[in-house]
């Protein structure tokens, strides 16, 4: 008799497990157990779900001696250990209340009420210990077993006549405690495949992030407009399962992409009340209904959303808008994308603010340097000029035009980057200038390979190869060399300017690009803060030299 009634009460709870897996396919259903913290609407909601889940444990329960041998408690039980006390009595008074007020039949109807409400409330009251616990599955089985045996000692203290209720207690209490402690075990590990899911869920959302992050790093490093804002959408768009992605700036549309793009047009203002809500609270908001969303359209496709404001410097200049076409879609994973994403796109921001003020920075030092021309060159460049008019009218035109040549390249302050031969054209004309003034006292060697690939900031390479000559071998009575060379090395281009002038002490050598007066060190300082600035802090100007044996100058151009 006890493995018949255990067996046809298994199938009883089979059918409740079958309705929980199905249960467990339901966005909404998800969303509600796998939040961390669940407000009153949400547990009011869960407790009317558990508590219909009791009742069906009711209806599909065996009638045996006037009473029912049922799997009730399993939705009550499971309610109270996801959901606290508060779902766990709430779902008891529900499946208690309909089999107490409810005509089932039998004589246990006022004790089952009473230990369905205990059950649940046993359950909610051992909520924290489940969820700290290591073995939930185990947890939920021995608990919810010892759950039924204290059903079976109220029907003995409630139900009468006494007799009765002992004879039943003797035929039902087993298979009702093991059944049933099964059956709460199976429906946890059913809602943990829930958990399961959401973390693979979630690894794949961050992988997603870091690969949309790497697809769209260059974008917003370019500022927030539209032409950014709508290749960013559209990385999102076809990387993701979104339905459609927009951005917004504080008053109108910037990109739409994916449904709803037919009336959410770029440029028209801002047309959902969520998003103003966004950006007017400073924090996202979710929706999970159109008529939360808010748009004017009553055709609007648009049925879910994530609302997160985008940020620069704490100041909201934005929003990113991530929508699906469902009702109630919106998971605990897309809230952690769409906040990834925003967060990451708000540093991209202001990343763009700093490459404009480091561009600025830039085109003042050009600025500072080309305003740094020695009025001195030029009057004895003139002068060298005037005194070969007359006895060498040839080599004076030869030099007015490296003058004209000179200075031109000099005015030029709007051209970020020049080939390499230009920069070389540009220091020949200097060391023309130089050589007819000083005549063979100057000795200079180009050592660059034919077509040789590299591109730098004009005014790089001349500080240096002027610093060679006025402090290196014209610090020598006879003279000296200056070697200008250019080394190919796959990503990266090594210029090289040395001489075998006076050299530099390793005192002055140390403090050379420190903070200091030092005015005959400004070109050498300019030149190390332009390589650092826009190749990075270790792309800077290398300095080595010796007392009477010369200065060795190198900087390395990447490629990319």
């Amino acid at each position: 008799m006890l493995v018949i009634l255990l067996k046809n009460l298994s199938s009883r709870v089979g059918i409740i497990l079958i309705l929980a897996l199905f249960l467990s396919k339901i966005g909404l259903f998800r969303k509600l157990v796998s939040k961390e913290n669940i407000d009153i609407k949400d547990k009011i909601l869960l407790s009317i779900i558990f508590g219909i889940f009791g009742i069906i444990g009711t209806y599909t329960g065996i009638h045996l001696q006037g009473a029912i041998v049922n799997s009730r408690v399993i939705g009550v039980f499971v309610g109270g250990l996801l959901g606290g006390p508060l779902v766990g009595i709430l779902s008891g008074i529900i499946a208690g209340g309909h089999r107490f007020l409810i005509d089932i039949g039998g004589f246990t109807a006022i004790a089952c009420g009473i230990s369905t409400l205990s059950e649940g409330a046993m359950a909610g009251l051992l909520k924290k210990k489940f969820e700290s616990s290591p073995y939930r599955i185990t947890f939920a089985l021995i608990s919810g077993a010892i759950a039924e045996v204290i059903q079976m000692i109220i029907i003995l203290l409630v139900a009468r006549p006494f007799s009765e209720a002992l004879d039943l207690v003797k035929i039902i209490g087993i298979p009702m405690i093991v059944g049933n402690g099964i059956g709460i075990a199976a429906f946890i590990a059913i809602t943990d495949s829930i958990f399961k899911e959401i973390e693979n869920e979630a690894v794949y959302q961050a992988q997603l992030t870091l690969k949309i992050a790497d697809r769209t790093l260059a974008y917003f490093r370019k500022g927030y407009n539209e032409d950014t804002a709508r290749d960013t959408a559209k990385i999102i768009y076809d990387m993701s399962k979104i339905k459609a992605v927009a951005f917004t700036d504080t008053e109108k549309i910037l990109a739409h992409v994916g449904i709803g793009e037919d009336h959410h047009l770029v440029g028209s203002t801002i047309q959902t009340n969520l998003t103003k809500e966004a950006l007017l609270a400073k924090k996202y908001v979710v929706a999970n209904t159109r008529e939360e969303i808010g748009c004017n359209n009553s055709n609007c496709p648009l049925k879910s959303a994530i609302i997160v404001p985008i940020k620069e410097d704490d100041k909201v200049i934005g929003t990113l808008k991530l929508y699906k076409g469902q009702e109630n879609s919106i998971t605990k994973v897309d809230i952690e994308l769409a906040l990834g994403l925003a967060q990451m796109f708000s540093t991209q921001i202001e990343l763009s603010k700093i490459d404009y003020q480091r561009e600025l920075l830039s085109r003042s030092e050009l600025k500072a340097l080309q305003a740094q021309i020695n009025p001195h060159f030029l009057f004895n460049a003139i002068n060298t000029i005037v005194s070969l008019t007359r006895t060498q009218p040839d080599n004076a035109r030869k030099l007015l035009i490296h003058l004209g040549n000179y200075f031109r390249t000099n005015l030029q302050q709007d051209i970020e980057v020049v080939d390499l031969y230009k920069e070389i054209e540009h220091i020949n004309s200097y060391i023309e200038i130089e050589k007819a003034r000083f005549g063979d006292k100057l000795d200079i060697i180009y050592d660059i390979p034919e077509n040789i690939e590299c591109k730098l900031p004009p005014l790089l390479l001349q500080p240096i190869v002027e610093n060679a000559i006025k402090h290196g071998v014209l610090g020598k009575i006879e003279g000296g060399r200056v070697e200008i060379i250019a080394r190919d090395n796959g990503k990266e281009t090594k210029l090289v300017v040395k001489d075998d002038g006076v050299g530099i002490s390793k005192e002055d050598l140390d403090c050379l690009f420190k903070e200091n007066d030092n005015k005959e060190s400004i070109g050498l300082k300019n030149v190390n803060e332009r390589l650092r600035n826009k190749y990075g802090k270790e792309y800077g100007l290398i300095l080595e030299s010796e007392i009477n044996k010369g200065t060795t100058a190198t900087m390395v151009i990447p490629k990319f």
